[in-house]
């Protein structure tokens, strides 16, 4: 199936036969600039210039699969297609008038095309497997994945920080309590992210800090938000901890009007979770964390280095959550601290974001530089997604290979943007010159 995109990568690479080319009406055609691709709305291509019948002309060129797409996509009486000095289709199968009753001058490219670069193009786009081009990835060069490498990894750092600078515009500017909700949310990992979001954006962190000289008030007022409590029952089994924060958060939600924003018992998820995952054990290890540190933001933005951010990350929790990881239910051993890969998982999706958001709203490399040395000496996760490409033989050795495979893989490979990504554009390179 032929595709647009096919159309912008041979126009923009020329890969097709240039020698004496025509337009539709017969006259010579000679590329002077191809352009630059216009990703926004209007024509395809910003400041191209051709050579037509011996005749320059500079404008915008815009392409489609038939000429007819032209009154199809309604370009007639669309005044930000009167610059368009020509008209790139793979078939035409209409001639085009202007307004004015000239031509649009056309060129029909189903003829220049050599078969070799269509089966390849087909080869890919049709391909079954999860990695179009995964028959082919080891012939593939070094320094072609590397290039595609970093640009995915950029893509997805500047995806990471439009989410923070959303949550940023929600907050007010306010780069504490958006650091404090991204770190809420992150402790909730994939399986309660959600509700760990909703919970930190209903018991603001402005309130917590206020009760930083008392862990039990931070434990009441963060298990109380959640709701996790609300149908414990104390008569057969008493327990001092429990009714301490009961009553704590009694006090405090009204005081602070907090229960119009607590959650439910059944928003949580604990079925096949590791004990140590649990949200109760979660939130006891955050509010922990939040007693010892009067800044989150300054904690991600400006620790020294990976092994000082780690250690201040794995703060214990307090005794009773050392015991237990559910109300009432005691431990057969000791509860531990945040362990090693959850700690890296939480600079890789909250250290990084804001330093990457911080660097774009202050107009400072440093801190990008300062995500990306984070990314370089944390090793890769492991996942399903990592996997695959061990399996082409392409192991990420480090969480910036790991983050730039995962997007590569999410946002090209599966979409089959073959045509944006560095290898598939590599492998659909003409082994020979063209001509006609």
């Amino acid at each position: 199936m032929m595709s647009e995109d096919f159309l912008y990568f041979l126009w923009q690479f020329q890969h097709f036969a240039p020698n004496h080319l025509q337009i539709s009406s017969g006259e010579t055609l000679q590329v002077l600039a191809v352009g630059q691709r216009n990703t926004n709305a209007g024509p395809d291509f910003l400041n191209g210039r051709v050579l037509i019948g011996g005749l320059e002309w500079a404008g915008t060129i815009e392409m489609h699969l038939k000429s007819s797409d032209w009154h199809r996509h309604a370009h007639t009486n669309d005044h930000a297609y009167d610059s368009v000095v020509l008209h790139v289709v793979w078939q035409n199968d209409k001639t085009i008038v202007r307004p004015d009753g000239t031509s649009l001058p056309t060129l029909e490219l189903k003829q220049l095309v050599s078969k070799d670069l269509l089966f390849k193009y087909h080869k890919l786009i049709d391909s079954k497997d999860v990695i179009p081009c995964a028959s082919q990835f080891a012939s593939v060069a070094d320094i072609q994945k590397r290039v595609m490498l970093d640009r995915a990894l950029m893509q997805r750092l500047q995806r990471k920080a439009e989410v923070v600078h959303d949550m940023l515009n929600r907050n007010g500017q306010d780069w504490e309590e958006t650091t404090y909700q991204l770190l809420t949310q992150n402790f909730g990992f994939k399986i309660n992210a959600e509700p760990m979001l909703r919970l930190a954006q209903g018991m603001p962190l402005k309130i917590l800090q206020k009760h930083r000289d008392s862990l039990p008030q931070l434990e009441a007022m963060l298990l109380g938000q959640s709701g996790l409590f609300t149908d414990i029952q104390l008569d057969e089994y008493p327990d001092e901890y429990i009714e301490t924060i009961e009553r704590e958060y009694d006090f405090l939600a009204t005081k602070y009007t907090l229960r119009t924003q607590q959650l439910r018992p059944q928003e949580w998820r604990f079925l096949r979770l590791r004990p140590a995952n649990f949200p109760t054990v979660r939130l006891a290890q955050l509010a922990a964390l939040i007693q010892q540190q009067t800044s989150l933001f300054s904690l991600f933005i400006y620790s020294d280095n990976l092994k000082m951010l780690e250690n201040t990350l794995r703060v214990p929790q307090s005794a009773y959550w050392q015991k237990h990881y559910q109300f009432q239910k005691e431990a057969v051993g000791k509860v531990s601290m945040l362990g090693k890969s959850s700690v890296e998982n939480i600079v890789v999706n909250t250290a990084v974001p804001l330093l990457v958001a911080y660097s774009e709203a202050k107009d400072n490399r440093t801190f990008l530089d300062k995500a990306i040395a984070l990314l370089e000496q944390l090793p890769a996760e492991k996942n399903h997604i990592v996997s695959i490409w061990e399996d082409l033989k392409f192991k990420p050795k480090t969480a910036f290979d790991a983050q730039a495979s995962i997007e590569l893989y999410h946002h090209f490979c599966t979409q089959k943007r073959c045509l944006s990504c560095s290898v598939g554009i590599s492998l659909l390179k003409p082994e020979k010159p063209l001509d006609n």
